[in-house]
């Protein structure tokens, strides 16, 4: 494990000249005083790493050196035919460049390596897009793509939903992400404006033009992965508008996740009580509505006890009583 340590370490030094013992720490999930250890055993296996103090330090290879450590592992050269999705690089307008790269990759691969990479691709097929919805490339998304590869600002002119009016915005495009079949562009509004983030849908996006200004200067300390987690998160959550009162058996304690939003059973168990006299436990569990907690508690059975909210609460109670009518059970309350 060290060893591949090292090895990605002298090539992350060698194609990103100057990074720091701390952003070495980050890309390699060590310790910063781990990284320092490591320089010193890549020295001493004769790679002329050095470490270099100033505003233009951080760890450098000596001038003209490169490491020739670029020889792939058959599990690495699946990987890379793996990473590819089909769908999106032709939605992109980038399949014959796709299709190109995968040629030149393959013809400099040993025999043995090219057979491997190949069977990944006759054993694995990634398909994007969500059940029962007809895949469709907005329009626009070839352009919008090229503005994100060339940081270019562009002027978008979007149709809001659920209203009749579109808006014109302008946009530094940073990213694009595509989820379960849907197209969305993440980009900052101009800071001479209010310099906020914002994400659109693409195929609500119905006219677009880039600017004549010069490139946008990027941030570097945006990281597009992390935005997107924590923004579908949040949105996750702002869906959930009301809270339902639950006493739980410990089964149907241990099922809410297979049934409920995540965002609100991690609320509900942080929640929880302890056990009462039945050994049921009382949660505080964020619903996004009365009617969709019905659907998704009513998979819980008798293992769960809707205590709030009251119409909740009288919604299950007239389906008790609704299934005893006709189930001929004896004895309703």
């Amino acid at each position: 494990m060290r060893a591949a340590r090292l090895i990605r370490m002298a090539l992350l030094v060698q194609s990103s000249p100057g990074l720091t013992a701390d952003a070495l720490a980050r890309e390699l999930d060590v310790s910063r005083r781990t990284v320092i250890r490591d320089a010193q055993a890549l020295q001493e296996a004769g790679v002329p790493i050095r470490a270099e103090r100033g505003r233009a330090g951080g760890y450098h290879l000596a001038p003209g050196h490169r490491t020739r450590l670029t020889t792939l592992h058959p599990t690495e050269a699946e990987t890379l035919y793996l990473s590819g999705l089909p769908t999106a690089l032709r939605d992109l307008g980038l399949s014959d460049a796709a299709d190109t790269a995968r040629l030149k990759l393959s013809a400099t691969l040993l025999p043995s390596l090219r057979a491997a990479a190949e069977s990944s691709v006759r054993r694995f097929h990634l398909d994007a897009p969500a059940w029962f919805r007809e895949p469709s490339t907005p329009e626009l998304l070839p352009e919008l793509a090229r503005a994100v590869w060339s940081d270019r600002t562009v002027r978008i002119t979007y149709a809001r939903p659920g209203r009749d009016d579109e808006v014109t915005r302008l946009l530094e495009p940073y990213g694009l992400v595509l989820k379960a079949g849907v197209w969305y562009v993440v980009g900052r509004v101009p800071a001479g404006r209010d310099g906020a983030w914002r994400t659109y849908r693409v195929d609500r996006v119905t006219a677009l033009s880039p600017t004549d200004d010069e490139p946008f200067v990027r941030d570097p300390g945006f990281d597009l992965t992390e935005y997107w987690r924590a923004s579908a998160e949040d949105f996750a959550r702002t869906l959930l508008r009301t809270t339902a009162t639950l006493r739980l058996t410990e089964r149907g304690l241990g099922r809410l996740p297979a049934v409920a939003d995540p965002a609100g059973v991690a609320e509900a168990l942080a929640s929880a009580s302890g056990p009462d006299a039945d050994g049921r436990v009382t949660v505080e569990l964020p619903v996004e509505s009365e009617e969709v907690a019905f659907a998704q508690l009513s998979e819980l059975g008798a293992d769960v006890e809707v205590l709030a909210p009251a119409g909740l609460r009288e919604r299950f109670r007239a389906h008790a009583r609704d299934l005893a009518a006709l189930y001929g059970v004896a004895g309703q309350r």
